[in-house]
């Protein structure tokens, strides 16, 4: 439409959409967006430091590096701020900050860790140009933490955020996470009692059109199956039967004809392995066989995912992969185990109404309208952990890229200003105006 108008019409337009713009936004609204634009190199240079600074989930050094990094920022905003030690859950551990106030109580999550070990030959900012800069963690998630800092800080600078009732949690092992996983959630599932709302900095989809209100969660499965060793000329015979292999090949194919298909459903057999004898190991999902092919397979193991929109949807799904496994072929046996996994995150009207606030904030701002992202494409992530205790969220709104948990991960650093506005406007509104 623009590009078809005279340079006058053009000036017009975009004066008039400008006066619109301002009129949608009161003039505290207004200067928080003042100051975001004067201090986002601050942001930039804050956002360089932590990239620069290895923080894979087994560089535990690196990781409390960071958190000391963001304690601090937290701390001058007054914030009173602790480390969680991880020894109990084998990891760095997570930082906690909490903002006593008034008014709704608020959860902010992000991350401190990245995939990227120290051994990766992934380890620096690089600007690209002056839009795109790369670097190990930029957008999963330190740009999310940088957009989070910004936002309060911004809130401090109208003295908003002195009332504020306030509580951060960068976990220290989103990307791997420890065990046990319920004591390594510990820390976030109780931050987030008591909560009113809480908010995830992820990436998410990685397009600020879109946020995340609903997550599938996922857990590990493992089958396991045993037959009778015999001489391969003699399978099917009724006192031999059908072998370990068979027999897990049918339970993968009950799996599929049984559960295909259901709606936010999915069970991926990753990995699989059968024959005389079988070494696997669960943890690194590697292993050997050996067998010989006129010889029936004793054992068989398969180790997969099984993710989900619901908690009901969980165990409907846990029941029928049981009651499967169950029903052995003859002179055969199977078993299958669950792990604990990451919980999902329903969608619930709470999360609905917190969506429409930031789409409005979005609009209001003149950067356009922000709908939900299908669940299927939302993957696991901390932010699930307090959907038990709080039934208002949003994630997925840090700062947007592309290629994250690759070496060619990059960032959009014209989101980072606009990123940390609409967050601060939308903090500015729960605040002044509780959750409409």
């Amino acid at each position: 439409m623009i590009a078809g108008m005279s340079a006058l019409s053009r000036l017009v337009f975009l004066v008039a959409f400008t006066l619109m713009q301002a009129e949608s936004l009161n003039s505290e609204e207004r200067a928080l967006g003042a100051y975001i634009d004067a201090h986002n190199g601050e942001s930039l240079g804050l956002l360089e430091r932590v990239v620069n600074i290895n923080s894979g989930t087994q560089n535990f050094d690196g990781v409390r590096e960071v958190g000391r990094v963001f304690g601090a920022e937290l701390e001058q905003l007054g914030f009173q701020r602790r480390w969680v030690d991880g020894v109990a859950f084998k990891r760095a551990g997570h930082l906690v900050a909490d903002h006593p106030g008034t008014g709704p109580r608020i959860l902010l999550i992000g991350h401190l860790d990245t995939v990227f070990e120290k051994d990766s030959p992934f380890q620096k900012f690089e600007r690209i140009d002056e839009r795109n800069a790369r670097g190990p963690g930029i957008i999963d998630m330190k740009g999310g933490d940088v957009v989070m800092i910004g936002a309060l800080k911004a809130l401090q600078s109208i003295g908003v955020l002195k009332s504020m009732n306030v509580v951060v949690v960068m976990t220290g092992d989103e990307e791997d996470s420890g065990e046990p996983l319920s004591t390594a959630r510990e820390a976030l599932v109780s931050a987030a009692r008591g909560a009113d709302l809480a908010i995830g900095f992820e990436d998410g989809p990685a397009d600020p059109r879109l946020a995340v209100t609903a997550r599938r969660g996922t857990m590990g499965w493992q089958v396991r199956s045993h037959g009778t060793p015999a001489h391969s000329s003699q399978i099917f015979r009724e006192d031999i039967g059908y072998g370990a292999t068979y027999e897990l090949a049918r339970i993968l194919n009950a799996f599929r004809e049984r559960m295909a298909g259901e709606p936010h459903l999915t069970f991926n057999p990753g990995v699989m392995l059968g024959g005389t004898s079988v070494e696997f190991d669960p943890v690194q999902l590697r292993g050997s066989a050996f067998g010989k092919t006129n010889v029936v397979a004793e054992h068989a193991v398969v180790s997969g995912d099984l993710r989900a929109l619901s908690r009901e949807q969980f165990e409907k799904a846990k029941q029928t992969m049981t009651e499967i496994v169950s029903a052995s072929l003859p002179h055969t046996s199977s078993t299958i185990t669950f792990d604990e996994g990451y919980p999902p995150m329903a969608p619930t009207a709470g999360n609905a109404r917190l969506l429409a606030m930031y789409d409005q904030a979005s609009r209001d701002l003149g950067y356009g309208a922000v709908t939900a992202v299908t669940p299927d494409r939302a993957g696991a992530a901390d932010v699930s952990f307090a959907a038990s205790e709080v039934k208002t969220i949003i994630d997925g709104v840090g700062l947007m890229g592309h290629d994250d948990h690759t070496v060619k991960e990059t960032a959009d650093l014209n989101t980072l200003p606009s990123q940390t506005k609409r967050m601060a406007v939308l903090l500015y509104r729960i605040v002044k105006n509780g959750l409409k």
